[in-house]
């Protein structure tokens, strides 16, 4: 089970913040998640909702640096469209090692990705009006959210060759019921929840 820290160790440090990243390195997640948007300058900041004026944001240059060689990076790109002209998703590509993973709802921003650097792991997340059989063209993962998930979606996506991630899930009966699914892989505000289920020695 890959263990993926959303927005960092969130519900032990501020979300998205350089610290919560580093915490959930200390624990030994798989993968960090963090969510970026440009910023009215044009700076791929790292922030789940719209930059707003007067508030300072670790940059995704920033995270990166931290996490470079320690722990892979899920980046995931807010609504790059909206953003088209600052060239969002390119710049992110080119910040990105081997080891990270871009994420989004968009499907034109990944394809954009992939076609400028071939091997690159991308995640679609789908439902919301994105269908499971479009994010099989190119994907290495279909992220589900956790309240839409079905047993269905899981068996298609692997039927595809797609790695199935659910984000957000912090409880951990539903991590143990999603693992006996088939989900590979968590996103949680909890890893160190998940890191006890799935990484621990079992006790008998």
């Amino acid at each position: 089970m890959l263990v993926i820290a959303h927005r960092g160790a969130s519900a032990e440090l501020p979300e998205n913040s350089l610290a919560a990243f580093e915490r959930a390195i200390e624990l030994g997640v798989d993968f960090v998640e963090l969510d970026v948007h440009a910023d009215p300058a044009g700076r791929l900041v790292v922030t789940h909702g719209r930059p707003r004026p007067g508030v300072e944001y670790p940059t995704l240059e920033e995270a990166l640096e931290l996490m470079r060689s320690r722990v892979g990076a899920m980046v995931e790109l807010k609504t790059p469209a909206r953003y088209r002209r600052y060239d969002v998703v390119a710049r992110a590509v080119r910040l990105m090692s081997a080891d990270d993973v871009l994420v989004c709802f968009q499907r034109a921003a990944l394809e954009e990705a992939r076609s400028l650097r071939r091997g690159l792991r991308t995640v679609q997340h789908v439902g919301y009006g994105v269908s499971i059989r479009a994010a099989a063209r190119g994907a290495w993962a279909a992220g589900f959210g956790n309240s839409r998930v079905t047993q269905r979606g899981i068996a298609t996506a692997l039927r595809l060759g797609l790695v199935p991630l659910v984000y957000t899930v912090n409880d951990e009966a539903r991590m143990r019921a999603l693992a006996d699914a088939g989900v590979a892989g968590l996103f949680t505000d909890r890893p160190e929840r998940a890191l006890r289920l799935f990484r621990e020695p079992a006790r008998h």
